[in-house]
């Protein structure tokens, strides 16, 4: 994934992932995550020390800068998706539009379950999820635009549960629509746009519910797609 094998290693790796399609697939949303964690992060890795802490820096004994690494490797996703947890407020746009492009590169790539509840139970899917999250939920249905529901899932929040609702057209491209509760009493019902990685993603939020409809697809696609979301959950 990181491109650190040796030859040998790098080939045999590349024969089981050809003759294992689900394991190429999570390496490959993997891959997507590194993406959108450097392309988050690189530029303040590139910002200059301040020159109080410059001049104090000290050499880190290797065994320490193993351990850090290694930890970096571990809890990098995880710190990517809690990332905007301490932002002022649940209502934070970018909190909202992070965790819904991490969930999305996640679980999209999903063979075997993509979701906890496939469409099939959709009543029960909306009953339970409106439950967790403590409001009345709605589940738009896009077959107009080439999109079946595929079920969804509960998702950990900020600070509380969050929704995921997927969706797949005849060529298993994947929508998700990521719902969040507790955004506050906002009426700011505006869409914006914003890209994680190869992820677009547009974002509104309405009441005390943030929504964000992401998708690895041009911007103009992806909005089409969005309106007609938003028209079906304020009508």
């Amino acid at each position: 994934m990181d491109g650190q094998l040796d030859d040998t290693r790098r080939a045999a790796v590349e024969a089981y992932l050809a003759a294992n399609p689900a394991a190429a697939e999570r390496v490959t949303a993997y891959r997507r995550q590194n993406e959108m964690l450097r392309g988050r992060f690189d530029p303040v890795l590139a910002e200059p020390l301040p020159p109080q802490i410059g001049a104090r820096r000290q050499p880190m004994p290797l065994l320490r800068v193993a351990a850090v690494a290694g930890w970096m490797v571990l809890g990098g996703a995880a710190g990517w998706a809690l990332r905007g947890a301490d932002n002022a407020g649940q209502s934070c746009p970018m909190a909202l539009v992070e965790r819904a492009a991490v969930a999305h590169a996640v679980y999209t790539p999903e063979v075997r379950q993509p979701v906890e509840v496939g469409a099939d139970q959709e009543t029960h899917l909306v009953q339970w999820l409106s439950k967790r999250l403590g409001t009345p939920l709605r589940v738009p249905h896009l077959g107009a635009l080439g999109y079946e529901l595929v079920g969804g899932r509960l998702l950990p929040g900020a600070k509380g549960p969050a929704a995921q609702f997927m969706y797949q057209n005849a060529a298993g491209q994947r929508l998700t629509l990521y719902v969040r509760s507790n955004a506050g009493d906002n009426r700011e019902t505006a869409f914006k746009y914003a890209r994680e990685g190869t992820v677009s993603v547009f974002y509104w939020l309405d009441g005390p519910l943030g929504y964000a409809l992401s998708g690895e697809m041009d911007r103009a696609s992806l909005l089409r797609v969005a309106d007609a979301v938003y028209r079906q959950l304020t009508s």
